[in-house]
């Protein structure tokens, strides 16, 4: 999901040397992603008041405003920053926007992962299978989702990191701040949950 590093390190040599175009190809580079991670997360609700493009460009202009700060001290990569970067342009928005969709529908709870749902959109690009397969995909798909939604915020966090921005043990473990032992216990035992609650779903059906 994420732009390849070595490319990215290339760029942020360029910045720091001068090349005032390097920061918008650096910025446009990681675009496709932020948009990605952000879609998954923003709140089907608020999607009426906001668009996932709107909260993009915010961080495109706060990146481009903290980037000489960043490249003095690199705590993290590049990437991970611009993802914490939209993380918190997304928690902003969901808490700017919450009072007034409540008002509109009191009985909606609140969805972001810091209190939400998950926006899920799968893709089927084998054309080749068959309506049946088609059929039991999707239904996989739901039951999958399903589960996920039901879930704890963590659990939700340190699964839709791994499978659907596909970060590694280690970049999961800077952005979450933990050791890479405790971000991989984490995961395991959300996968553990995960399995258990999908389980469960097929017994009730």
């Amino acid at each position: 999901m994420w732009p390849e590093a070595e490319q990215t390190h290339e760029l942020l040599d360029m910045v720091r040397q001068g090349d005032e175009s390097a920061t918008g190809r650096l910025l446009q580079r990681h675009r496709k992603a932020l948009c990605r991670m952000v879609n998954m997360r923003l709140d089907q609700q608020i999607r009426r008041r906001l668009d996932v493009s709107d909260i993009i460009q915010d961080v495109m202009v706060e990146a481009n405003r903290r980037l000489q700060n960043y490249l003095e001290n690199p705590v993290m990569p590049c990437h991970l920053w611009l993802r914490q970067i939209a993380k918190d342009r997304l928690i902003d928005a969901h808490r700017r926007h919450r009072i007034s969709v409540d008002r509109e529908q009191a009985a909606v709870v609140a969805a972001n992962l810091d209190h939400s749902t998950i926006q899920f959109n799968p893709q089927v690009s084998d054309k080749e299978m068959t309506p049946a397969a088609t059929a039991v995909y999707h239904e996989m798909q739901r039951t999958f989702e399903k589960a996920i939604r039901e879930m704890d915020e963590q659990d939700q966090e340190i699964i839709v990191m791994r499978h659907f921005e596909k970060l590694s043990n280690q970049e999961v473990a800077q952005a979450l701040e933990l050791t890479e032992p405790a971000a991989s216990m984490r995961y395991l035992r959300a996968i553990r949950r995960l399995r258990k609650r999908i389980s469960n779903d097929d017994v009730e059906e």
